[in-house]
């Protein structure tokens, strides 16, 4: 690449410029012809730029911001030119292939390593049993996590419907038109049978939260229920009633007992109506599994038994409803009275809800914590008279009801009040 100056033949100086400032006449140039086209290389005027900087004053500014620029500009022409010969030179060409040299030199050992071998010298051993050749079996089941099948469509199975789960769902949506198609979708797809189901299981679960019961008193209700629903023999029973009777039996089969009046304060379903189902129920229940039915989830009732309810387990939830201080130890011995009364025979007949009151108003008093027997019949849903008519039995056998071991708890035979009282 290289720089051409021009001069007009016309004139017989070049014009007056910041450049010519320093070189003010051709006279004064380097000793050369001065033909009308001068060739000079980048590296000669780069010198001569860098000469005349050298000469020019410091306080000539201009002329030394003019001369700095072209010796800047020469410089990136240079820088340019040097580059385009490193890339297309014959010997340092980029696109010129070159023998692979290697960075490395391999040792004498590994000059000549010949042909592949396996090393068959390994042995696999099993860190704790050390055991060669190791035992390895392979189990069918190993990796199988029992979880849901991925391609699967639709929930999960509720073991509590007898309807297909896998079906169409309407999204919800504001417009008329959707809500119109969602209500027709489900009016098609639910049968009345599913409809009667889960209504049932919404009240059951209602009713069991209300009694602050757990998860598997409401699966053993929601079981009993769906055996009971699908009977021909329970037909046009009112479903509140059907659901009183499910409740007590999952409430006996999980030990926690309660009373037919608790029920009835619950559901609204009278003592007489609850107790006549829960017998229908219990009859049905031991009927099919006397029969030896064959089935699986809830419809196998093989595990169903039969209990009747004491006046022991009344004790412990009556006595934490009368606000007692000493609520473990009256509970403890009105359950006692009430285990050692049962062979009696003027109280054995009687309601274990009468006997389990009667039984926490003599401990109460033994203990040094007396209630009044209309209290104690408040909280335990029984009648005044009916404590005291109780009472006066117990009064009657006090020596052998009360053990002597109770002094040592805090216990006193002489608290206890007579039946004049």
């Amino acid at each position: 690449m290289t720089l051409r100056l021009e001069h007009s033949a016309t004139h017989s100086q070049p014009p007056q410029t910041a450049y010519h400032k320093v070189y003010p006449a051709p006279s004064a140039w380097p000793p050369i012809s001065y033909p009308n086209i001068i060739f000079y290389s980048h590296s000669r005027i780069a010198k001569a730029a860098n000469n005349r900087l050298r000469r020019t004053s410091t306080k000539d500014t201009q002329a030394r911001k003019v001369l700095l620029k072209k010796q800047t500009q020469l410089r990136r022409r240079a820088k340019e030119v040097r580059r385009a010969r490193k890339v297309f030179d014959e010997i340092n060409n980029i696109y010129t292939p070159k023998a692979y040299q290697a960075k490395m030199l391999s040792t004498a050992a590994a000059a000549d390593p010949g042909p592949f071998k396996e090393d068959l010298s390994n042995q696999l051993l099993c860190p704790d049993c050390k055991t060669f050749p190791p035992d390895l079996v392979e189990e069918y089941s190993s990796g199988d996590m029992n979880g849901d099948d991925p391609s699967r469509v639709g929930g999960t199975m509720d073991e509590f419907s007898d309807v297909q789960q896998l079906s169409t769902s309407v999204a919800f949506s504001e417009s008329k038109a959707h809500k119109a198609l969602a209500r027709n979708q489900n009016n098609a797809s639910n049968d009345k049978g599913s409809k009667s189901l889960q209504e049932g299981y919404r009240a059951i679960v209602s009713y069991c939260e209300a009694f602050h019961a757990g998860t598997n008193i409401q699966n053993a209700a929601k079981h009993v229920f769906k055996l009971v629903e699908k009977e021909k023999g329970f037909k046009g029973k009112p479903q509140e009633v059907l659901v009183a009777g499910a409740i007590q039996v999952a409430f006996r089969q999980n030990n926690a007992t309660r009373s037919f009046k608790e029920i009835y304060d619950l559901t609204g379903v009278p003592k007489k109506d609850a107790g006549i189902m829960f017998k229908k129920i219990t009859a049905f229940v031991k009927k099919v599994k006397a029969e030896g039915r064959t089935g699986v989830g809830l419809d196998n009732v093989a595990n169903f038994e039969s209990r009747t309810t004491s006046a022991g387990e009344y004790c412990a939830r009556f006595t934490s409803r009368l606000g007692f201080k000493q609520t473990n130890l009256i509970a403890k011995l009105a359950k006692s009275i009430a285990e050692q009364s049962q062979n009696s025979v003027h109280i054995g007949g009687r309601s274990p809800l009468s006997i389990a009151a009667a039984c926490i108003y003599m401990a109460c008093h033994a203990v040094g914590e007396p209630k009044s027997s209309a209290a104690i019949a408040e909280k335990c849903g029984v009648s005044d008279g009916t404590i005291k008519t109780t009472y006066k039995f117990l009064y009657a056998m006090r020596d052998q009801i009360i053990q002597p071991e109770w002094v040592s708890q805090g216990a006193r035979v002489d608290r206890v009040p007579g039946i004049h009282n």
